[in-house]
């Protein structure tokens, strides 16, 4: 205990000229920045996104943005500053600086960069790192993000149909489609559990009337026939068993 005792001035000296170590190099740091002109400020910037240092590169355009906002470098400023808030994982920021693109720069050659990067954005706060990790399926979260990021991709697609990110904004609506109808088919096995079978079988409808080709439209139709058949409700349930014989013949419920 006396060693330890002698050791603590010791260790704690240590972490005080480390700290102090840090806190000097920042203070240089951000002198340097104070001296750098425009140019060299945006290619300290990029060099750090060619090095994947997304944190100190938005750090570095955000105060670009700030001190030349009129610059003749201002609209790939803050281009880039949606790309490297994007890496890092800052939606809010992220989201806030595409809307003040988008308001301010309406006819830019790049709006439809930015309107994807919007969809991207919101698709991607969508998404739970650990339950991926876990392969945890939560598909009964709430996808009011996914919503938002279809209706970025739908307006992108709508005015820049010739857009180079139009076929990928396709393939992420579809997948999108089929996260939206999983969480209506979660929502409706939660009312079969509850016996709410009127609210189950709507929810079913739902997805096969407005996620038509997405992967869960023959859960859909099994929940609609299992919720009709314990309502009594025989015509609507062989309608439901009419269509899920059409289209998956090897359905357990055709039986």
């Amino acid at each position: 205990m006396k060693s330890l005792r002698l050791m603590m001035p010791l260790v704690v000296g240590i972490m005080v000229s480390v700290t102090g170590c840090s806190s000097s190099d920042e203070a240089t740091e951000q002198a340097a920045m104070v001296n750098m002109g425009e140019q060299a400020l945006y290619a300290k910037a990029k060099a750090n996104i060619e090095n994947g240092n997304f944190s100190a590169a938005a750090q570095t355009l955000s105060a670009l943005d700030s001190r030349y906002p009129f610059g003749p470098l201002s609209h790939q400023i803050q281009l880039d500053l949606i790309y490297s808030y994007y890496k890092s994982g800052k939606t809010q920021e992220t989201l806030a600086t595409i809307d003040r693109f988008l308001r301010l720069n309406p006819n830019h050659s790049d709006v439809d960069y930015a309107m994807f990067m919007r969809g991207l954005t919101n698709m991607e706060a969508d998404n739970n790192m650990f339950q991926e990790l876990l392969s945890i399926d939560r598909a009964d979260r709430d996808p009011a993000k996914s919503r938002e990021a279809f209706e970025d991709f739908r307006k992108l697609i709508e005015q820049y149909p010739n857009s180079k990110y139009s076929a990928d904004a396709r393939k992420r609506m579809l997948y999108i489609k089929n996260r939206l109808a999983r969480y209506e088919v979660a929502i409706a096995r939660f009312y079969m559990r509850r016996q709410a079978y009127v609210a189950a079988a709507n929810r079913g409808r739902y997805v096969v009337e407005h996620y038509p080709d997405s992967d869960q439209v023959q859960q859909a139709l099994e929940i609609m026939v299992a919720s009709y058949d314990q309502l009594g409700l025989e015509e609507l349930k062989q309608n439901a068993i009419k269509t899920l014989k059409l289209n998956y013949p090897d359905s357990d419920f055709i039986g």
